[in-house]
């Protein structure tokens, strides 16, 4: 059996990338395929030429490397590591855990003889802190777990016969890499559960310093409770005082940042379509993997619609836009997608729209609608899986996810 998921696009960008002087970031949740992903660039490197002594790799969860946390230590020793007469890759994994770390990697990359890689697993990552402390020379991928294409391309080449349909339900219960090893609901609730406690306790309840672990997790549970509507920091609070907990509006805010910034949820703001504008009030949430959510929230694990809505946003953010919640004439339409050339396409989601009345009402949103961008309506339908509706395209999510 093959263990490794080869992540083409990812390893791709940083191909792109190679042996040009700046610093190539990878982001992502933890258990991401981060590490991985560096293994595989590695291995391409040698494959290319590039000697085993021209790369140093380390991973600061290691206690190997427990002696370098101090950035002056960790620097010295890296200089003192150089090839003498080519170029070496380094990859430093999970190196938010270094005090100033941004000095390190600031004054490795002032060598030409130095090609640079780091990752991390929070947003401290994907913030304009970042841009300043990096001094702008780095280029960013920000790492999700599997896509529905890579999970299926693995099982494929791995001799599985399930059908694409039994692949979906498979994929849903989580698209986290190393579950692809797993074959039994008890292990994968284990490793969910292992791997929600580290992303709480490390990077939330330790980086935030947060007393009340209680609050925290009931407003992790409200959150993945919201999935496909919009709430505001005042919803949370009115859902919290109903179950009998008091707590300060501005520590829910923090709380919520401090949820966001460890890369287990996304907000996703409202936009709206004829201002083109960004609206600040109320916002929608998405899990980076829906497994999380149906682990905390025991009761949902039959809530496909909106499990469904998760797939395509966390989808359309792999493909590389900006996504936001659109508002037109009243009508909300599920995702506005806005592509690096500000290209804009509309998507509406529905679990099915053979009824003609949700079909009318699924369509009424995207009519609304008066530019010649594209829109689609995105269904699990297999029968009439595809349709014209005025030049609104009806699609099959599962072709869609493996285009």
């Amino acid at each position: 059996m093959n263990e490794l998921v080869i992540r083409k696009e990812y390893i791709e960008f940083l191909q792109r990338h190679q042996d040009k002087p700046v610093i190539k970031v990878v982001s992502g949740v933890r258990r991401s395929g981060k590490s991985t992903l560096f293994k595989l660039f590695q291995d391409e490197l040698i494959s290319s030429g590039v000697e085993p002594s021209q790369i140093i790799t380390m991973n600061f969860e290691d206690l190997t490397y427990q002696h370098l946390l101090e950035f002056m230590d960790l620097f010295q020793y890296l200089t003192s590591r150089l090839h003498p007469t080519k170029k070496t890759y380094i990859f430093l994994d999970e190196i938010q855990m270094i005090d100033n770390f941004e000095k390190v990697v600031d004054s490795l990359i002032l060598n030409d003889k130095v090609d640079l890689y780091i990752t991390g697993s929070n947003a401290y990552f994907l913030s304009s802190e970042l841009a300043t402390l990096l001094s702008g020379r780095y280029v960013q991928l920000n790492m999700l777990p599997l896509s529905f294409k890579e999970f299926v391309t693995w099982h494929r080449a791995n001799g599985t016969q399930q059908s694409l349909a039994e692949l979906y339900e498979l994929y849903i219960k989580t698209s986290f890499p190393y579950a692809l090893r797993i074959d039994n609901a008890m292990e994968r609730f284990e490793y969910l559960q292992g791997l929600y406690s580290t992303v709480v306790l490390n990077d939330i309840i330790k980086r935030m310093n947060i007393q009340d672990v209680s609050i925290l997790e009931r407003i992790i549970a409200v959150l993945l409770s919201s999935i496909g509507s919009l709430i505001t920091i005042n919803t949370i609070k009115n859902t919290l005082i109903s179950k009998g907990y008091k707590i300060a509006h501005q520590t829910i805010d923090r709380y919520v940042n401090g949820i966001l910034d460890s890369l287990i949820m996304y907000e996703v703001k409202r936009y709206n379509i004829k201002g083109k504008a960004l609206l600040e009030n109320q916002s929608k949430y998405y899990t980076v993997d829906t497994g999380l959510r149906q682990l905390v929230l025991r009761d949902h694990l039959e809530d496909y619609g909106h499990i469904l809505e998760n797939i395509i946003y966390l989808e359309l953010k792999r493909r590389g836009y900006e996504v936001y919640v659109g508002e037109n004439n009243q009508f909300e339409v599920d995702f506005v997608a806005i592509d690096a050339d500000n290209n804009i396409s509309y998507y509406q989601v529905a679990l099915t729209t053979l009824d003609e009345g949700t079909l009318k009402r699924e369509l009424r949103a995207l009519e609304s609608i008066d530019d010649q961008y594209p829109k689609y309506l995105l269904t699990l339908d297999q029968f009439n899986k595809t349709a014209n509706y005025n030049g609104i395209m009806k699609l099959n999510v599962i072709d869609w996810l493996l285009e």
